[in-house]
């Protein structure tokens, strides 16, 4: 009885504790959300919490509607797809060439890409190599320096190397080549792997603003949603003082800062938010895995 005692007390506390860890978690994106939906003008006299008082959606309109914004929204789409593909492949075949015992560079050039991960060029070396190769001003330079990452190739290769080697012999005894093993073998059971790299390339991608900014600031047509949001977001913020006196006064309109900035929160992370339950069943094995060396 004592100890079935102690089993329920902890079960009690820790289902209490996992309660009141959801609710600390999802407290900021439910207000957010609710500020975003709430008519802006109400938002500034405070008293918002978990649902909008004045419900309307000009502020998401008002996002949207800005110059550039629905051509950010495009590139970032695209950028995400395709720079996820490109990133997976590149990474998987790297870390199949690194992980295969007979290729007898593998421990130098897993060095080499560690090093990377502590040392760079600097900005401007980088920037000075893009514009070298032609990449400023166009859409690839969000792609092509993104294709490899050696942290997500070191995973990758951790992952392949926990493999029995008994299935590549097998299938190279049938006849089969090393693009045969790869396809057909090695990449279907690294489908937990391949998972979680996405996850961390399609992030990535998604809310990066910073290299549209340094490569792409002149040119309109490769602009990004985030950059787009973060230069909507410096000027409202700019104008937070003004909207609030207006609001005191009663003269603002129905849009503030404050409800413009939490409308471009929700449009930021929602589209990861609804990748991320796809994904969720793969990510937990794939890096804890993959991250596990022999």
């Amino acid at each position: 009885m004592k100890k079935k005692f102690k089993i329920d007390l902890f079960t009690i506390f820790n289902t209490l504790f996992m309660i009141a860890f959801v609710v600390i978690t999802l407290y900021p994106v439910l207000n957010t959300l609710a500020v975003a939906m709430n008519d802006g003008i109400d938002t500034v006299r405070g008293g918002i919490y978990l649902w909008p008082r004045k419900f309307t959606l000009k502020n998401f309109i008002t996002v949207l509607n800005k110059q550039n914004m629905i051509t950010g929204l495009i590139v970032t789409v695209a950028r995400t797809v395709v720079g996820t593909l490109f990133a997976l492949v590149s990474n998987a075949l790297l870390a199949f060439i690194v992980s295969r015992k007979r290729f007898i560079f593998r421990s130098q050039l897993s060095l080499f890409w560690v090093i990377t991960m502590y040392v760079n060029g600097g900005l401007i070396p980088t920037f000075l190599l893009y514009r070298n190769l032609g990449l400023t001003s166009t859409f690839w330079v969000y792609v092509i320096p993104g294709a490899v990452s050696a942290f997500n190739m070191l995973v990758m290769r951790t992952y392949m190397n926990g493999l029995p080697d008994s299935l590549e012999e097998s299938a190279q005894l049938d006849g089969a080549g090393y693009m045969k093993v790869f396809v057909s073998i090695i990449s279907p059971l690294c489908k937990p792997v391949y998972a979680t790299i996405a996850l961390f390339v399609a992030v990535h991608q998604w809310n990066s603003w910073f290299d549209a900014m340094l490569y792409n600031r002149m040119n309109t047509k490769y602009t990004t949603l985030q950059y787009e949001l973060m230069k909507l977001l410096n000027s409202v913020m700019q104008q937070s003082g003004s909207a609030t006196n207006a609001a005191q006064s009663g003269m603002a309109t129905a849009v503030t800062p404050v409800s413009v900035r939490a409308a471009a929160t929700i449009l930021t992370m929602l589209p990861i938010i609804c990748l991320y339950p796809f994904l969720q069943r793969y990510f937990v094995a794939g890096l804890t895995i993959g991250g596990v060396k022999e």
